[in-house]
């Protein structure tokens, strides 16, 4: 039987118009890939064997089979934000983006694995074990959206929902050979994401191509009364949007960041991944778009990752206060209600979450607040100011993820070179200015995918889709599926 799964979008909607295949065939399809997935990878918290078929209609995404990530709220089905908090929680209603979803015919097969609550980068803290990365299984998938980033890059379906808060769509998309997409702060309602961070926290897709991402994003998008950061975006098509007509765009990279000579410890992996990245520039220039190198402070770009720790410790200890295991969760053991708050919390955290807590209440303390928080916010701005202050000159600024690809789980102990710190999270300004911002992979360094990365300023999605979707098009990394099987 044909594999559809590989495909994209638009060749499954066309094979089930001409009625080569059915929607019930794509879940069955999707279903036994899952449990494979799970074997090799534990990619999921929930698989829904009992997924049903849905009609086929002129929408793109009706009646194809797609992952959300679990810190989704699904009204009837397990959601636990991989956390042993809430590893029994069935919510009673339905994020508004899935319901979106929903409306459009897709059909939802299984919850991806997280870190917990969408609190770290590796994919090894949810409460169902470490996420593999289906290219290398020695190797994490980043996170938070790891589950989902490791499906779609296995084949399991052509896409899946995560949310964003630092870079937790866009570098498991890198690890793992895909696109993540984060879109305009509010674009996405996040009415039923669990909160992590609520200035930082967005909704968005990981697809294996630039046009899915925004098939996906256009179905999930929406002014929601029940967010009131949400914006009315319904004279945005970003699926229509999408040209590739990129002759005249305007692009910046950032010295401090892109320069070999900035990182003289620099192993090959690091080499190899910036020579990627200068390749890639070259093929924007083939494309008729303008690129320049850009200069911005080094003491504030390596203030960006310490900031992004202080914002979302404060945010999240505030956000998750309402985890006492008296509302919902399994219920602590104690004499009075205090006890009973202090041993859920204590045995259903895991010491990653709960460090964040205490520096988020240390912060916040009245003492420090000045100190920490407020100095922390004032970076934050100087550091969004910068970014829009690009922004009216180039289009987008194009930069490579992390330091190379995927880190080995025996080595997340590992002390790097300081140096590179910044190069690692700056995708994290993405966030502090809600701006649209893609992964789209560049290359293999030892057989391992690799990405960049295109930011462009907030309500500005279909720019930068389509200078993703020129570059996406002069590669070969479209459409990868982890082991090297392409469908270009």
């Amino acid at each position: 039987m044909t594999k559809y799964m590989t495909k994209s979008i638009e060749e499954i909607h066309a094979a089930l118009k001409q009625g080569e295949v059915t929607s019930a065939d794509l879940i069955k399809e999707s279903l036994e890939k899952s449990h494979e997935v799970q074997e090799k990878c534990n990619a999921f918290v929930t698989i829904l064997d009992d997924a049903k078929e849905t009609a086929v209609t002129d929408n793109l995404l009706s009646g194809i089979p797609y992952g959300i990530k679990d810190n989704y709220s699904t009204k009837g089905i397990l959601s636990t934000g991989s956390s042993n908090t809430l590893k029994d929680y069935v919510p009673f209603f339905t994020a508004t983006a899935i319901e979106n979803l929903e409306r459009a015919g897709a059909v939802a097969v299984n919850k991806t694995v997280l870190d917990e609550f969408g609190m770290g980068g590796t994919g090894t803290t949810g409460h169902t074990g470490t996420v593999l990365n289906p290219w290398d299984t020695t190797r994490i998938c980043a996170g938070s959206s790891a589950g989902s980033a490791a499906a779609v890059a296995a084949g399991v379906y052509p896409y899946a929902t995560g949310s964003d808060t630092g870079d937790s769509i866009r570098k498991p998309a890198a690890y793992c050979g895909i696109v993540g997409y984060k879109p305009t702060y509010g674009m996405i309602s996040r009415y039923g994401l669990f909160p992590f961070a609520s200035s930082l926290d967005h909704c968005g897709a990981l697809t294996r191509s630039v046009k899915d991402a925004a098939i996906v994003v256009d179905n999930m998008k929406g002014i929601d009364k029940n967010d009131m950061t949400s914006w009315d975006s319904k004279d945005i098509n970003l699926y229509e949007s999408i040209t590739g007509e990129v002759k005249g765009k305007k692009l910046c990279y950032i010295k401090e960041l892109c320069d070999i000579k900035n990182y003289p410890n620099a192993d090959n992996e690091l080499k190899q991944h910036l020579e990627n990245f200068h390749n890639a520039l070259n093929k924007c220039k083939d494309l008729g778009m303008e690129v320049e190198e850009v200069s911005v402070d080094r003491n504030l770009i390596n203030a960006i990752y310490s900031t992004y720790i202080v914002i979302y410790s404060a945010e999240s200890s505030s956000n998750m206060s309402n985890l006492t295991g008296l509302i919902f969760g399994p219920r602590g053991t104690g004499d009075n209600y205090i006890d009973i708050i202090k041993d859920h919390r204590t045995k259903g955290f895991s010491p990653l979450i709960k460090r964040r807590f205490v520096i988020g209440s240390y912060v916040l303390q009245a003492q420090n607040k000045d100190r920490y928080f407020h100095n922390a916010q004032r970076v934050r701005r100087l550091l969004v100011d910068t970014w829009k202050n690009l922004f009216k000159t180039y289009d987008a600024v194009i930069l490579p993820v992390s330091i190379g690809p995927a880190k080995k789980l025996a080595e997340l102990d590992k002390d790097y070179d300081a140096n590179t710190i910044a190069l690692d999270e700056h995708l994290q300004v993405g966030n502090f200015g809600g701006f649209p911002s893609i992964t789209i992979p560049d290359g293999f360094v030892n057989g391992l995918p690799v990405a960049l990365n295109i930011t462009g300023n907030c309500y500005d999605d279909a720019n930068v889709l389509n200078i993703a979707y020129a570059l996406e098009n002069s590669m070969n990394y479209k459409n990868q599926i982890a082991g090297g099987e392409k469908h270009d």
